[in-house]
């Protein structure tokens, strides 16, 4: 093994790779005041954005689900990386070169994380049949991409290759590069052969390098390309650690920012329409692998959308039967998206490429402006499979499509949707549809069944900074409209994101000071880590790893990272925070001592009584000093 990461390069690497860079690579963040940013968490589904981060400070935090720490913990759990693969490849990003410390500079790959290797393996990949795409036998892959309107340009743009027609042309290539043969089996880039040898996976076809959101190549698209390939037409990398088909969408690492920029992602069905369409100027088109759009290609798009009033996103589907079902199946996830969902259909069954050869780019992007809502298509869809010119068809054309509209969230699109639906069916009584279809809607959300109202035009829920949450499950509990909390939980804020304001006064307040047991871990963390007076690059993660476990690690990171309550921080405010909390732990203490008073009675000696009364003077002059002077009094 090659040991353990030398410490100075971690550091190292977290300082060199922001932490906002690293997470706009995964979401679309935007301002949430106070010099943070927000989006939508990346962990769990959310309808407004509750996922803050801290350029400044160096983490993120959620609010909703609780997730948080700094750069390496972001993607560790994003990628599911240990450690060291999280360091290594920021590392890589950063160009820093890594000491291990059973073994000095690592010369061989015996310490990379398998992940990494098999993401370095599809690299090398990537680039040698883009290599190949010029030699004399890819010839019939050059003619393919021409005849389909695509230029060397073009090829370079979106990583096209060609993969040799012999046996084990990449696989051989691989071992020179120091991958062994179980690296490439793993990866799906070989396959076991009948005598025991790995042979390359795609032979003799054209290729299209699957890169995730973050512009790492994970799998391939292979399209055949002679008659003599008994094999399908399109042959995808199998499932494997590193690649999950449905939760990859193939352009998005080239449409991700643009689809963030202008609220719009459009869904087409092939790599070549990908390509069609960016060609054309439409470069937030995208498209699925190999599988159907579902629930967790709805997560990616939604992260960048933002799920804000603008955002749309815009299914194109063949003509054919195939594209009406496969547009009806998007249908059922409508409801998942706070966007507007359309679809739109090329005429004469022409899919997007096809219509770039035959009527120019215009036509393309004409294509995606000429979209009709997706829930107006799947009404079309259920009325026309019913008899209307007699009233036991329309009753049972209303009886199958007053649901559908009955599920629309944003009441004012269901209205004009009911009035749509009674036009479609030629009924003149356009309010017994509308009455029909609320009583419908109002049933399911009796049930439980329909969601509160969030989304799709007008309908969403307040995105203003979220409530100060409860401490992760399995905490303490906190009482967060206590004003002693309140003001607990400001100065721990303080004394993390601004500790110069606090200190050196802070570091001499006690850890029982803090009433909220959550609140006095963290102080103890602050304490251990070497107080805020300490203050250094490292101060925030050496808070973190002084805190006793995951809970109060959490809560540091969250305080971290929580905005401060106060249009104006500086000494004045910091000054009240120290203040009041110092002021109420007098105020305790004066109680306490009232009641030992109490207790002694007339009996007790008059020396242990008069050491009473002069701690009660003593503490009561101090309140009086505090109340008169504030920060001074301290």
């Amino acid at each position: 093994m090659a040991g353990r990461i030398n410490e100075d390069d971690v550091k190292a690497v977290r300082d060199a790779v922001p932490i906002d860079a690293v997470v706009s690579e995964y979401l679309q963040l935007r301002n949430a005041g106070g010099g943070n940013l927000k989006g939508l968490c990346p962990f769990h589904d959310e309808k407004s954005p509750s996922f803050q981060v801290s350029p400044s400070k160096g983490f993120y935090h959620c609010f909703g689900c609780q997730a948080g720490g700094d750069t390496l913990d972001f993607i560790m759990k994003i990628d599911h990386l240990s450690f060291s693969e999280a360091v290594e490849r920021l590392a890589g990003q950063a160009g820093i070169t890594l000491r291990y410390e059973e073994g000095g500079y690592t010369a061989g790959t015996s310490g990379r994380g398998e992940r990494i290797r098999l993401v370095e393996a599809h690299k090398a990949a990537a680039l040698f049949y883009a290599e190949q795409l010029g030699g004399a036998e890819a010839e019939i892959g050059r003619r393919f991409l021409a005849e389909r309107g695509f230029d060397q340009a073009a090829a370079e743009h979106f990583g096209v290759g060609y993969s040799p027609a012999g046996w084990d042309h990449l696989t051989r290539f691989l071992r020179g590069k120091g991958f062994t043969d179980k690296e490439l089996v793993s990866s799906g880039l070989a396959q076991d052969s009948r005598s025991g040898k790995p042979i390359d996976r795609f032979r003799g076809r054209l290729m299209w390098p699957i890169r995730d959101i973050s512009g790492e190549v994970v799998g391939f698209g292979a399209r055949k390309l002679r008659d003599d390939d008994n094999g399908p037409k399109y042959l995808n990398t199998p499932e494997t650690s590193i690649y999950k088909k449905s939760q990859v969408l193939y352009g998005i690492d080239l449409a991700k920012k643009e689809i963030a920029k202008t609220s719009r992602a459009v869904v087409v069905e092939g790599y070549t329409d990908v390509m069609a369409c960016h060609m054309a100027g439409v470069t937030t088109a995208i498209a699925t692998c190999g599988t159907a759009f579902g629930g967790d290609h709805i997560k990616i798009l939604r992260r960048l959308l933002m799920d804000n009033a603008t955002a749309e996103v815009i299914f194109t589907f063949d003509g054919d039967a195939a594209g009406q079902k496969a547009a009806l199946r998007a249908f059922e996830d409508d409801q998942k998206f706070a966007a507007e969902t359309s679809i739109t259909i090329a005429p004469n069954g022409m899919d997007p490429c096809d219509l770039r050869l035959a009527q120019g780019d215009a036509a393309v992007s004409g294509l995606v402006e000429s979209r009709t809502p997706l829930f107006e298509f799947a009404l079309r869809h259920i009325v026309s499979r019913h008899n209307l010119e007699n009233p036991a068809g329309r009753a049972a054309a209303l009886d199958e499509a007053a649901p559908v509209v009955a599920n629309i969230k944003n009441i004012a699109i269901q209205h004009e949707s009911a009035v749509q639906l009674a036009g479609m069916l030629g009924i003149r009584d356009e309010q017994f549809v509308v009455k029909r279809v609320a009583q419908l809607a109002r049933w399911a959300r009796e049930r439980g069944n329909q969601p509160q109202q969030q989304g799709r035009g007008g309908g969403r829920s307040s995105e203003s900074a979220p409530a100060a949450p409860a401490v992760t499950p399995g905490g303490p509990a906190l009482n967060l409209r206590s004003p002693a909390h309140r003001t607990e939980r400001e100065l721990l804020k303080l004394a993390l994101q601004r500790p110069a304001l606090v200190s050196p006064a802070f570091d001499a307040y006690g850890i029982d000071e803090f009433t909220a047991p959550p609140y006095a871990a963290v102080r103890q963390a602050i304490q251990d880590a070497g107080g805020a007076a300490q203050e250094t690059d490292d101060y925030l993660i050496r808070v973190r790893e002084a805190a006793p476990n995951d809970t109060v690690r959490a809560l540091v990171t969250e305080l971290a990272v929580e905005a401060i309550h106060a249009k104006t921080v500086d000494e004045v405010y910091a000054g009240v925070q120290l203040v009041q909390v110092r002021l109420r732990a007098v105020d305790r203490r004066v109680h306490e001592v009232q009641g030992t008073m109490s207790r002694l009675g007339p009996q007790a000696p008059p020396e242990q009584h008069a050491a009473v009364q002069e701690e009660l003077w003593v503490l009561q002059q101090y309140g009086r000093r505090l109340r008169n002077r504030g920060a001074e009094g301290l």
